[in-house]
């Protein structure tokens, strides 16, 4: 199509008498040349605005997407209302939630974990089929400032029940169940005092962790089977590290894994038998162990791993943690002088009544453990060293010392470097009323 001065021509109207030249300028505003002569100088007219009708409509079209845009601006303005005054709750009252009614059905063992909200709780309860859904949970439990205090570990809670049941059951004092505290020194077996009490071993506080009864069933494991599995388990398939396993294996019965349950509080499931509550123990005692410093590579004076860990039983039961690190230097010293220990509480590890100050005739008893007879460190250690013991055990005090004894009632020592200075120290804890 041929273009001339930049202006397209169409001749498909050239010959059309309506599209005559001046008709066809006339219709769109020009003027013939003479006619635009005599205007020429004429002053422009100002163009007239004329204002549409006051009963003009707007065309519907129009109407309607601004109706739209309005609407929406409220729908807009309905969510962020929701999201910043609550959606949360108006949520929960316009759709609801299941929840069951009355106290439960049958028995259920469910877990907390460390740092679980209460959402995770309510969660945890759903999954295990106590509560129709966790909402129920966490609605019943927005008043009971106790649910944020619950512990971690296993609670006895009941299948079916309502959200409230949950939260008065889960809060109540006998719910928690499979806890087991050792303290530092404890032993595996029980200690009978010379008043008669007993203080119950590893064993024993481990047999009554086991317990609860669910729908009718005893979950306890009795002391025995824990002996004999601690006796005949395989160490390492039990969790017991790998440098105590040879040294301990070389016991003949369940006193190899002395020392080897650290001081803490474990959680263990009811119903558990009796491997998995000691490698439980086991295992989590290994960690605990090697978070107090010692490990494979420790070494303090040629001794091994494992020796350092007797170490520090015996600096346990010997003083109070102020002494540890002294009482270290003396057992250590009297090792390298070659002199025996002599230590008392290893004379007390196997007597039926234990006594702060042991008796001649205990002292001249035969046994690997009587200290007094026998040179070196005993065969295992004689208690459960906390995380103190086992770190004095590693770092000792520097000093000469070679003797200590108990000359405060509140368990501190007096140390000595000669055995004149030693017994000076016992005449004063005996005016002092130490023992």
């Amino acid at each position: 199509m041929p273009v001339q001065d930049d202006f397209y021509y169409d001749d498909r109207y050239a010959d059309d008498e309506e599209y005559a030249e001046d008709e066809y300028a006339e219709e769109e505003g020009f003027f013939a040349d003479e006619e635009y002569e005599q205007y020429e100088d004429e002053e422009r007219a100002e163009p007239e605005y004329i204002e549409p009708p006051d009963d003009e409509e707007e065309p519907p079209r129009r109407k309607v997407k601004r109706g739209r845009r309005a609407l929406r601006w409220v729908v807009a303005l309905v969510v962020i209302g929701l999201i910043g005054g609550g959606a949360w709750y108006g949520i929960d009252s316009f759709f609801g939630y299941d929840d069951f009614q009355g106290q439960g059905d049958s028995d259920v063992v469910i877990q907390i974990g460390q740092g679980d909200s209460t959402g995770a709780i309510g969660t945890e309860l759903f999954n295990t089929g106590v509560v129709a859904s966790a909402k129920a949970f966490v609605k019943a439990s927005e008043d009971n400032t106790k649910v944020l205090g619950l512990q971690p570990g296993y609670y006895v809670m009941k299948t079916k029940m309502s959200g409230a049941a949950a939260v008065t059951q889960l809060t109540s004092p006998t719910a928690r169940v499979g806890v087991l505290q050792v303290r530092a020194g404890t032993q595996l077996d029980d200690i009978t005092q010379p008043d008669g009490t007993v203080t119950p071993g590893v064993f024993s506080l481990l047999a009554k962790a086991s317990c609860a009864n669910l729908n009718g069933q005893n979950t306890c494991v009795p002391v025995d089977d824990l002996r004999k599995e601690a006796a005949t388990a395989d160490l390492a398939a039990l969790g017991v590290p790998g440098w105590a396993t040879g040294p301990a294996g070389k016991s003949t019965d369940a006193r190899r894994i002395e020392g080897l349950v650290a001081p803490g509080v474990y959680d263990v499931k009811p119903g558990w038998n009796a491997a998995d509550l000691l490698g439980f123990v086991l295992k989590s005692s290994a960690t605990k162990i090697q978070s107090a410093g010692l490990a494979s590579s420790s070494q303090v004076q040629g001794l091994t791993p494992y020796e350092i860990l007797t170490v520090a039983s015996l600096i346990e039961r010997e003083g109070v943690n102020t002494d540890f690190g002294k009482i270290s230097r003396v057992i250590y010293n009297r090792l390298n002088d070659k002199m025996r220990l002599q230590l008392d509480s290893t004379v007390n590890y196997l007597l039926d009544k234990p006594v702060v100050t042991t008796t001649d005739a205990d002292r001249q008893k035969p046994g690997v453990y009587n200290t007094y007879t026998f040179a070196g460190l005993p065969p295992t250690p004689i208690g459960s060293p906390s995380a103190n013991a086992i770190q004095a055990a590693l770092q000792p005090t520097a000093g000469d010392w070679v003797y200590f004894v108990k000359c405060e009632k509140n368990g501190l020592s007096c140390f000595a470097v000669t055995i004149e200075e030693h017994n000076q120290n016992k005449d004063l804890a005996r005016q002092r009323g130490a023992y």
